[in-house]
């Protein structure tokens, strides 16, 4: 079996919390270390911009903590994004980002790749936050189904945190070919060996048969390398592939809205006049 080595690199660091200046400066200088080290794509967690909120578990109502998260949050259309965007072409390296998005100071779960030539090649935003996220964060339009992407080194995909209990969700995006699945949950508490924790707080790599690919105990504000085979992808779906030939589509399909839900659209009969001849109109007046 012919090999197709890809080199990743998965951070475990503390954010820089409530301060975009710095976030940004320290996104950088990890996109550097990763590309010195090899990697062909760098993976960072749920709202690594500017940290998770975790007030909002204790007292969901804070204002001033709210204000600042929001004015420190980043908007896919700004100079700091450009600034991260240009630290990956600069290296020539994937970059699988998390982070909150303000858009017009409203704040979304958001994740994006951006490609070796600085390009954002895929955007999304969290399909529906969880619990208490809720008192922060909007939800997600057809947007969050649109979370694979085809790159130089491969498919790779994106869902955020507790989207991996959605099973329809994981399908939409097995369905897509994903070969590298950046799960990105939020920078809490790490594992503890023997703990009640969860697990899925913890950072690791993982092969497509389950097999822990990175060890346990890697310490925090290193990052983490992996060495991933592609052609591993091929030995496991000849076991059983659950969107291709071990699949039933004439039994059980899969049905999906990728469209857009913008706030303000026309309505039908709006849109439909407008979409009229000109000399149909004038015959009406």
């Amino acid at each position: 079996m012919g090999s197709s080595s890809i080199r990743v690199a998965v951070t475990q660091h503390e954010p820089v919390w409530l301060d975009l200046e710095g976030a940004v400066q320290k996104t950088c200088d990890l996109i550097r270390e990763a590309a010195s080290g090899g990697a062909q794509l760098i993976a960072f967690p749920e709202l690594w911009i500017p940290g998770y909120p975790a007030w909002i578990w204790s007292r969901p109502f804070d204002f001033d903590l709210g204000i600042r998260y929001v004015q420190n949050s980043l908007a896919i259309s700004s100079a700091h994004m450009d600034t991260i965007r240009a630290a990956a072409a600069a290296n020539k390296i994937q970059v699988s980002l998390g982070f909150s998005e303000n858009d017009a100071y409203s704040v979304y779960i958001a994740q994006a790749l951006i490609g070796a030539d600085g390009d954002i090649k895929m955007r999304r935003r969290k399909m529906k936050p969880t619990h208490m996220e809720r008192t922060m964060f909007g939800d997600a339009s057809g947007e969050c189904l649109t979370n694979v992407v085809d790159t130089p080194i491969g498919k790779v995909g994106s869902l955020a945190c507790w989207e991996h209990i959605q099973p329809l969700l994981k399908y939409h995006t097995l369905a897509q070919k994903e070969q590298i699945h950046v799960a990105a949950w939020p920078v809490l508490d790490p594992f503890i060996e023997g703990s009640p924790g969860f697990w899925s707080m913890s950072t690791e790599v993982f092969g497509p048969d389950g097999r822990q690919l990175t060890a346990s105990d890697a310490p925090n504000e290193q990052l983490i390398f992996a060495d991933i085979d592609l052609a591993s992808i091929i030995k496991t779906k000849t076991f059983a592939d659950a969107s291709g030939h071990y699949s039933r589509p004439d039994l059980l399909w899969l049905g999906c809205d990728l469209a857009l839900k913008k706030m303000v659209r026309s309505s039908g009969a709006a849109k439909a006049l407008q979409d009229e001849p000109a000399d149909e109109k004038d015959n009406e007046a």
